[in-house]
């Protein structure tokens, strides 16, 4: 079943009187519970196509139906609760509030979505921790947590309130190996055992290495879509 659909998207950013297309026509389509890597170098456009899937920006032309809504129809206010119920967001910085716990940064999350009351709150965010490795950690703030730990927070923040889709973006680039591996490790098990969409985009072939589809993206087009049998991916 298609999560997502891309028809005809092109995006042309205005600088002064020149007009610069960033995206230049792009046709997508990705199904529920895929492990996808966007890739490309700076500038082919991976950044604004994210933004378009994660509802952060309109294109100039073309449609986006995710979930079998029209994205195009929505406007600023109906495109932020997409994105706070369906839509969750691992960043390369990871973005946590310096001043809150492990714990706290994630319930902060799952508060947004109003949905849940306060012991299902508690009981989802604890259990999400664990699930992420961070049993035992969650009193603590970001500067005490090593990059690994905070990314896992990130993780958790993404994935407690259940959305349908994760974006990625970028999401070793701070990290080592060893870390690195981990991190991409827990969010394998998290697509696998909850069948969490995610979508990354990166330059690192670590990453690459655990996607079962590839996108390349050139000069704002995809160059390149391909599929792997799920034995060619890292265990």
């Amino acid at each position: 079943m298609a999560l997502l659909e891309m028809q005809g998207i092109t995006k042309i950013y205005n600088q002064g009187k020149i007009e610069v297309p960033a995206l230049r026509g792009v046709d997508l389509t990705v199904e529920a519970g895929e492990f996808t890597t966007i890739f490309g170098p700076s500038g082919s456009g991976k950044t604004t196509l994210l933004n378009m899937i994660g509802c952060l920006d309109k294109p100039t032309a073309g449609r986006i139906t995710f979930d079998g809504q029209e994205l195009r129809e929505l406007d600023k206010k109906a495109l932020a609760m997409v994105r706070r119920y369906h839509v969750g967001f691992v960043f390369q910085s990871y973005n946590l509030i310096p001043v809150l716990t492990a714990y706290e940064n994630v319930e902060f999350a799952i508060r947004l979505v109003n949905k849940y009351h306060k012991k299902e709150i508690r009981d989802r965010v604890l259990q999400i921790l664990d699930a992420v490795g961070l049993a035992g950690l969650a009193g603590r703030k970001p500067n005490e947590l090593s990059g690994g730990q905070k990314q896992r927070v990130a993780i958790a923040r993404a994935l407690v309130k259940e959305p349908k889709l994760i974006l990625a973006d970028e999401p070793s680039a701070n990290l080592d190996s060893k870390t690195s591996e981990e991190v991409l490790q827990v969010m394998l098990k998290m697509n696998q055992e909850l069948g969490t969409t995610f979508i990354f985009s990166t330059h690192d072939p670590r990453v690459m290495e655990y996607a079962r589809r590839l996108i390349e993206i050139r000069d704002g087009l995809i160059s390149k879509d391909q599929r792997r049998e799920s034995e060619d991916v890292s265990d």
